[in-house]
């Protein structure tokens, strides 16, 4: 009678050590489990909703293509789609109505909800500056201008933030004028931030334009 009343004692014991042990963590007491975000707000994405992406401020780095466009889409409207500037540049990539035009757009207000369209508008327009500034690339690529190591994606980023123009001048004058937007950012800040890119895919096209469906 007595080992059967040892062995339930022990049978017990063991028990309630083991239930002990699968007891549920106190996370209050572990700070560096927990994220400072308490909203739920990191649990949203990614997300089938594309609206869902438009006020996010997230850029990406590298020299691959993605990290240039994003790198240009921060300093422009730190990657807002639906920024618009006190001048009416507009979206991520900051266009003017004029030069919305040049690419096939009309509608700014539809550009300005669309994500999708702002994309294929930036592409648009590094390939049309690439036709326009195709000699200058070709002469000036790799070479040291006024200080400044030229490439092809300073080039292009020069131009969309004064245009194709305004590169034409710059290497007419051998660097030394400077040309500046409204803002007093100048082209040759833009060639130098975004120098050593890779925009090799990006097809010089005289007409390119974007489609709209």
């Amino acid at each position: 009678m007595i080992k059967k009343w040892s062995f339930y004692t022990s049978l017990t014991i063991i028990i309630a050590f083991l239930s002990y042990g699968f007891k549920p963590i106190n996370l209050d007491a572990n700070d560096w489990f927990l994220t400072s975000d308490k909203d739920g707000k990191e649990y949203l994405f990614p997300s089938k909703e594309q609206k869902e992406y438009t006020d996010l401020n997230i850029p990406f780095t590298g020299k691959f293509f993605i990290g240039y466009k994003e790198a240009i889409a921060h300093k422009e409207s730190q990657g807002k789609y639906k920024k618009i500037n006190s001048l009416g540049y507009m979206g991520k990539y900051q266009f003017g109505k004029e030069t919305l035009k040049t690419v096939g757009i009309h509608d700014s207000s539809a550009f300005l909800n669309s994500p999708k369209m702002q994309e294929k508008a930036f592409i648009a327009l590094l390939a049309k500056n690439k036709w326009i500034l195709h000699n200058v690339i070709e002469k000036y690529e790799g070479t040291v201008v006024n200080g400044i190591k030229i490439t092809e994606s300073g080039i292009l980023a020069a131009a969309h933030l004064g245009g194709a123009g305004s590169v034409l001048k710059f290497f007419k004058n051998n660097g030394e004028k400077h040309y500046k937007d409204s803002y007093g950012t100048s082209i040759r800040s833009y060639m130098k931030a975004f120098g050593g890119f890779d925009t090799s895919f990006i097809i010089a096209n005289k007409n390119a334009k974007v489609a709209i469906r």
